[in-house]
Parts: C-alpha cells; structure tokens; sequence
C-alpha cells in the first residue's frame, strides 16, 4: 500500500492534500450530523410521546424547536465541511464556524421552553 503524495495535484489542478486532514473534516462532519439525528429524534419523541401540558402549545413549540434546530445544524454542518474542505485545498485558513453560538443558543432555548413546560404543569 503507498500512500498519497501531499505534494501531488489532482487532475483539476488543485493541491491533494494529506487525507488525515480531510477525514478529520469528515468526522466533525458526522459528529454534526450526529448532533442534528439526536434533535430530530428528540422533537419526534416530544411530539409523539410527551403527554400534553396544561398551557397548551408548549409540547408542539418544543418539538418544533428541535426539529427547526436539527435542519439548520444540518444544512450548517455541510457548509462548514465545503468550506473547511476548500480551505485546506487552497492552503488559506480554516473558516470559523457559526454552529457552535447556534446550536448553544438552540439548545438554550428549548431547554428554557422545557423548564417552563414542566413547572407550570
């Protein structure tokens, strides 16, 4: 088995780079992905499971919140992987990511709905 060359160029004329550093891409890719799974299995489960609350709404605008959450953590988790993806090809720096403050702040929210669900039930 040989290994890639770091220094070779691929057919379109872009710099192969090490493939550690894109599977490493790719994890944090899939650990997104993982995370979005998670929430959507948690506003399916809240929808379905979860008997009613008093004030009605609370269980559908949890739900909701986790499924809107886990879409945008999807669609996120791609972008950051196409953009750390070109970065590393380009040799530029790594791009920040906006997931982290977003899906804190996501998850912020639906535990607050949550708390309040639960004592005024």
């Amino acid at each position: 088995m040989t290994l890639p060359n770091p220094d070779a160029e691929s057919a379109d004329g872009e710099e192969e780079i090490d493939y550690r550093f894109t599977l490493a891409n790719e994890r944090t890719f899939l650990a997104w992905m993982r995370t979005s799974l998670g929430l959507l299995a948690g506003g399916v489960a809240v929808h379905t499971l979860v008997q009613p609350f008093r004030m009605s709404g609370f269980r559908r605008a949890i739900a909701l919140s986790c499924l809107v959450l886990a879409m945008v953590v999807a669609v996120g988790a791609y972008a950051h992987w196409r953009k750390v993806d070109a970065a590393m090809r380009r040799g530029g720096s790594l791009p920040d990511t906006v997931l982290v403050p977003i899906l804190c702040a996501g998850i912020t929210a639906v535990s607050l709905l949550a708390c309040v669900a639960v004592l005024l039930r």
